[in-house]
Order: C-alpha cells, then structure tokens, then sequence
C-alpha cells in the first residue's frame, strides 16, 4: 500500500503547488481534459485528503455531455469555473483545518458520499441565484471529485455525515472506491418491503430486504445487475435468477457466483431472454406463484412492462434502472398490483447509511468488490476510461490509482487486495 506521511510538515510545506485532476469546461468530450490545477488547501472547517483510488461512473458521461445543464451543475460558468470531475473514491487524510483538528488527523481513510443532501455553503457565488432553494449539491459536480491527486472536503460533506470512515483498515483501496456503487444496491434492496403475517390473526409486520428462502429475479446482467446478484447471495433466498439478453454477462455472472451460490445452497439461474422463455423458467422455479423479489436493472422499458408478471403475490417489484428522457411512461396492470397486492419501489443512489453498510459488508466479506473491476489504470486514462464505458466495451468497473503512473491499462478478472499491494509497490 501507499505510506502515508502524517509529519506537520508532510501536511503543508510539502505539498506541491499543483495536482493533476480530470476537468471538465463545457459542454461535451471536447472540453473534457486531465491536466495540472492549483493544489487545494483546506479552510478551517475543511478537509484535504489524497485520492487513494477512483472509479469510473457511467453518470459522469451524461454530465460530460449535458454540462452547465446538467441539473446538478445548476447554471456554473463551466468556461471560468471549471469542474473537477469523480464521484466514487477512496481517500486519505493529509491536512486538517484547525476548526477540525480535535476531530481529525492525518492518515486516516474515509469514503465520500457524493450526494450531499445540504444546501451549498461555498462558492455561492458560482451558483445561479447564489444558491437559493437549492437543497442538494453532489461531489464531482459543484463539489470537488475524486478524479484528481487530492481532493478538498467541504463543509457541506462534513454537515451532511458524507464522510464515512473506514471500519477495517485493511479494505483496499479500489475496493472502497466501488462503495458507492455498491451503496446504491444496498439502498434498492432496502426499499423491498414485505408484509408478513405469522397465521391469518396475526398482525402484518413489515419485514424489509429480500425476501429470506425465497425466490430472487435479477433482470439485466451489466456491472450493476451483478452487484445486485453479489448482495442478493449475502441475503439468503432459496434461489436467484438472472435474466439478460447478452449470453457473454450471463457467462460472467455463472463464472463470478455459481461456486458461492452452491457453497451457500442457493439455486443460482441464468435465462437468456433472447432464446429461453422467462416466463417459464420463474413458473417451474416457483411452482407457479412467481419470484418474491424482482429487480429490474435494465434501463428497458419493455423490460418494466414484462417484468411486472413475474412478480408473486405479496412480492416487490423494483424499478432500479432509469429509462431515457421520454421514455420514463409504462404501462401497468392494475390488476397485478391490486389483486396479487404487490409493492412498486425504487431507488436513487445511496445514503451515507447505505455507504456505511456496504463497508461492514465488505469488511465481513459478504460481498466481494474485486469480482467487479475489470479495468486498472491511471488518471490519465480516465477519459478513454469513460468513452470506453460510453461504448459498453468494459465488463465491470474501471479504477484508476491518481498517484501511481503508468501508461498502459491493466484488463484484470478481478482486483485482489494482493494485487493492489502488488501494483502499487
């Protein structure tokens, strides 16, 4: 692993001048660069943290290509105030602000929520109306983000409980990096809400998750839908299926789970949607009564629509995946919903909770981060790291280490702690 220096010295006189950083200044891939910007210093009430590792997330690519309109942005002068851009990281604390002092030290490592439910408290200048009825700013959109060699942690993070410390020192780096993605998986499970009577004169009692010994649907097989497969074996149903059109992701998601599955002695399916009939496989692994759980991860519509069929009578069905602009209205069947009384819910992002909950399990080796980043590299490569997701060429998760340099990208299976240490010594 990367030493950590926590001298006075270390804090302040050493640190350079300037830092790399990925920037955005306008509108598109063309004003998208990575180059040298002022090194941040913290304030009284803030934070400086070196980067310790970055993902790459498919949300930054709407942002590069919506730029000041992009609704997080809310009407920055992209051209005088550029953005620096990353919202999933892991960090180490190297200055203290001395309003902070008592509560922090250099050397400790810390996750970033980057949806901070705070109104903005720096920079007001910047925002349309300095700021006015806004009630939400984001790290890696007004905020300073993750793809850069430091990163400033502001008072609206601290006023927010976004940073959350880690419980075990020994989570690696790219792996902290993937809590926020993973955060929003655990966000949407906890959304599931069963009603559950013990004998027909019991009170119903809300019960929240997957339903335990029962029956799991996973609708698309991408870097998400896996991580809902991974958190899905942690839960214990009696089975899981996942339904996709791609027959390489579902080759990858038999290559990541069937062992654990079986060791776990959960049924772990995978349909092909394309050639095998969905509707089939939930009825013979059911018996006809339809999976207790189903979650739609593929930004689909038709998907949605078929999906709502499937679902058991007392069962969820969550909407996880966003449809584009103009899409977003499907069509149900009332009937489904009022007479197998299912539950409709949905999710976006994660809460600092979820992201606190994803290191426990990360620490207790309930999930596994490292089956999912497919893609090693550095700073430099985090634009092609974005056009690359843009075009669906990367199975899994891209990370990019801002301190180590190198000049290729590193096509990995899955990232070990070992391997980590290995790369970076």
């Amino acid at each position: 692993m990367m030493s950590v220096n926590t001298s006075s010295e270390a804090r302040s006189d050493s640190l350079p001048a300037e830092m790399r950083a990925l920037v955005l200044d306008g509108t598109g891939f063309d004003h998208l660069r990575v180059g040298k910007v002022p090194m941040p210093r913290p304030g009284p009430g803030q934070l400086l943290a070196r980067v310790d590792a970055a993902g790459i997330c498919t949300s930054l690519i709407k942002l590069v290509e919506q730029g000041p309109d992009h609704k997080f942005v809310y009407g920055w002068d992209l051209a005088r105030f550029p953005l620096i851009l990353g919202d999933e990281g892991s960090v180490t604390l190297v200055e203290v602000g001395e309003d902070l002092r008592d509560r922090y030290r250099p050397g400790q490592r810390f996750v970033v929520q980057p949806a901070v439910d705070h109104p903005p408290i720096i920079n007001l200048e910047r925002y349309r109306d300095r700021g006015q009825g806004i009630a939400k700013v984001a790290v890696g959109y007004t905020l300073p983000g993750h793809l850069a060699e430091y990163i400033l942690i502001t008072e609206e993070i601290l006023a927010a409980g976004c940073l959350l410390p880690l419980p075990d020192p020994g989570i690696p780096y790219a792996h902290a990096a993937l809590s926020e993605p993973f955060s929003c998986a655990v966000s949407a499970q906890e959304h599931h809400t069963h009603l559950v009577q013990r004998d027909p004169l019991s009170p119903r009692q809300v019960v929240n998750g997957l339903r335990k010994d029962g029956v799991t649907l996973i609708v698309g097989a991408g870097a998400m839908g896996r991580m809902h497969v991974d958190l899905a074996l942690s839960a214990g149903p009696r089975a899981i299926v996942v339904a996709d059109l791609l027959e390489e992701r579902l080759e990858l998601v038999r290559a990541l789970f069937a062992g654990r599955a079986a060791a776990a002695g959960i049924d772990l399916r995978t349909v092909n949607a394309a050639s095998a009939n969905l509707v089939s496989c939930i009825g013979s692994t059911t018996n006809g009564a339809g999976a207790d759980d189903v979650i739609v991860a593929a930004g689909s519509r038709g998907a949605i629509e078929s999906a709502q069929s499937l679902v058991a009578r007392g069962g969820v069905l969550n909407l996880f995946a966003g449809l584009k602009k103009g899409e977003e209205v499907v069509g149900f069947d009332t009937g489904i919903v009022h007479y197998r009384e299912i539950n409709i819910t949905g999710s976006s992002g994660g809460s600092p909770w979820d992201v606190a909950r994803t290191l426990e399990l990360m620490s207790a080796k309930a999930i596994d981060a490292g089956v999912h980043i497919a893609c090693i590299g550095d700073l430099e490569h985090a634009i092609d790291f974005l056009r690359m997701t843009r075009a669906q060429q990367i199975a899994g998760k891209a990370v990019v280490y801002p301190h180590r340099r190198t000049e290729e990208i590193i096509d990995v299976q899955s990232w070990t702690s070992l391997d980590e240490s290995n790369y970076l010594n």
